[in-house]
């Protein structure tokens, strides 16, 4: 089992709390005030530069409406939920999922899904694509 350093858990946690944070529509001042400490904390938090404290995480958690461990690294423990936070730690992949889900219609949905594939493949082979075109 490989080691996992201090750091790279600060980070993992700080990913965790800004994806779950995201994802509740919760802005950074907004969970600052309810967990007391300043936004700049809650960014320094995020990005993993200040570690956060035991009851601290609780205070987090208690603001997110959220187990404490779901705030650690256990992808090996629960399955996809590692690799499911890294998805939610891209760039704009909160606002994706939350605008998919508000689409009603199941066939607009499997649509808009096979769309978003279109795009990755052709952005994974570019070239590809010019030779199509």
């Amino acid at each position: 089992m490989p080691t996992i350093s201090a750091i790279d858990v600060d980070r993992t946690v700080g990913q965790r709390i800004r994806a779950l944070r995201e994802s509740k529509g919760i802005s950074q001042t907004t969970l600052a005030t309810a967990i007391g400490v300043s936004f700049q904390q809650v960014q320094k938090y995020e990005k993993g530069k200040n570690r956060v404290s035991a009851s601290r995480l609780q205070e987090i958690a208690r603001a997110l409406d959220v187990p404490v461990s779901v705030l650690f690294d256990e992808a090996e423990a629960s399955g996809d939920m590692g690799e499911a936070f890294a998805f939610l730690g891209t760039t704009g992949a909160v606002d994706l999922l939350q605008a998919f889900a508000a689409i009603e219609d199941v066939g607009l949905r499997r649509e808009v899904l096979a769309l978003v594939r279109s795009a990755a493949r052709i952005a994974a082979d570019p070239v590809e694509s010019t030779e199509r075109g």
